[in-house]
């Protein structure tokens, strides 16, 4: 696996050796890769598998459906926070001691959430508990940036895509099968097992990738650029970031309107809706694992062009069919090539923009999830402002959000400043 560079300078060579021999021993197995999408899926499986339970949890807290709704708003604030606080944190003191204790944090909020008594104290404990999940969001891809560079790290946030990834497609349609047998408080103590699994792999499967050495050199090496915050406001990592983020949000807009297009306008059952769910599951999954299998002879940046497009084109023949009312059925179609064409997105676009600031790897990747996560919070209410009986919202934001991530991708093309680390392919 390559290693860390080493700055230059005449004087580095000991201390930087010792602190890339570090990383070189930790290689990237596929061992490490699965424990680490199992930290990033925690929290993305927290989102969205209670989402059936909604209605029964009104009823057994007797408080409203919008109050309910509250809970996973707070959720997504948790994350967007928690990505935040722990990404330069982890830069700071290293991967393995913020990441443990945001998963102890995470443990503790659900418990809380299992037991609460009332809406107000689920509401918080959501909030917190996303806090602590975000943990295992950051500090993962920020493990994958201090091991793997390059196609290398590209196949690896593809291969993390299998199985973290498509978490938030899959949660609702596991959450449905689940909701009638365990009830609400069974699906949020299904997620506390998830909180204590990610303690458990912390500590059994996670070695220190940032030791002190290492620390110190990039600490010097953001000192001679300025600052790690200028190394963030680069065309490049900016411009990946943006084509991640509203890649994203393209899929939390269908996630979020999916319980209307599907059930109340396509006439679906619950059970027909949780096999549709699973099918554009199934094809992100396949994709991304092509995406993975592709890197190593295949430019990174091209297959995030080819995404791109992909995705837009299935983005514009969902608004095409909206604005001429046929039959909704039919937007199961392009709905399910938009959400396959993110399996060559999200990934590559992940490593190209953690390549473009490796000195500030925690930090970046804080800034990639809060955006990502951040985007949800907002695209979420967005898609239901027109009601159940139109998917007019969710082609409007679907199409903005990738007219947005068209033009930051457009960005990236642009000549590389003096200084930046080339980019992959």
């Amino acid at each position: 696996m390559p290693q860390a560079h080493a700055a230059p300078g005449a004087g580095a060579a000991h201390n930087t050796d010792e602190a890339n021999a570090v990383a070189a021993n930790t290689p990237l197995t596929t061992k490490l890769l699965v424990i680490l999408a199992l930290l990033s899926a925690v929290a993305p499986l927290s989102i969205d598998l209670y989402l059936p339970a909604f209605p029964a949890m009104a009823d057994d807290l007797a408080t409203s459906t919008s109050a309910v709704q509250l809970t996973l708003t707070a959720f997504l604030v948790g994350i967007t926070i928690g990505q935040l606080i722990f990404g330069p944190l982890s830069d700071r003191f290293g991967r393995l001691r913020p990441l443990l204790i945001g998963a102890v944090l995470c443990v503790v909020a659900s418990i809380v959430a299992v037991i609460a008594p009332n809406v107000a104290v689920l509401v918080g404990a959501r909030l917190v508990q996303g806090i602590g999940g975000a943990a295992g969001m950051v500090i993962g891809r920020a493990i994958i940036s201090d091991v793997a560079h390059g196609k290398a790290a590209a196949r690896a946030f593809s291969l993390m895509m299998i199985v973290g990834g498509i978490a938030p497609v899959i949660a609702p349609m596991i959450g449905g099968f689940l909701v009638d047998p365990i009830g609400w408080r069974g699906i949020l103590t299904v997620i506390l097992a998830l909180a204590v699994i990610m303690v458990a792999c912390v500590v059994a499967g996670i070695r220190e990738t940032l030791p002190a050495p290492r620390r110190a050199e990039l600490k010097a090496q953001r000192a001679q650029s300025a600052s790690s915050s200028a190394a963030l406001r680069s065309r490049e990592f900016l411009a990946y970031t943006f084509t991640f983020g509203f890649s994203f949000a393209v899929m939390m807009a269908y996630i979020s309107a999916s319980p209307f297009v599907y059930q109340d306008m396509m006439g679906l059952s619950s059970m027909a809706y949780g096999i549709a769910f699973g099918c554009n599951a199934f094809a992100l999954m396949i994709v991304s694992g092509i995406a993975a299998r592709l890197a190593a002879t295949r430019s990174v940046s091209g297959m995030l062009a080819a995404g791109v497009g992909l995705m837009t084109t299935g983005v514009i023949v969902v608004g095409v069919l909206v604005a001429a009312g046929v039959d909704p059925i039919w937007l199961s179609v392009p709905l399910f090539f938009t959400v396959a064409s993110l399996g060559l997105i999200l990934g590559n676009a992940t490593a190209l923009a953690l390549g473009a600031v490796p000195a500030a790897a925690g930090s970046a990747s804080a800034v990639l999830g809060a955006l990502q996560f951040g985007l949800a919070a907002v695209v979420s209410p967005l898609v239901g402002l027109g009601g159940e009986d139109t998917a007019a919202p969710m082609a409007i934001v679907m199409a903005a959000s990738a007219l947005i991530a068209v033009v930051a991708l457009l960005a990236s093309r642009a000549p590389h400043h003096q200084g930046v680390r080339p980019l992959v392919g």
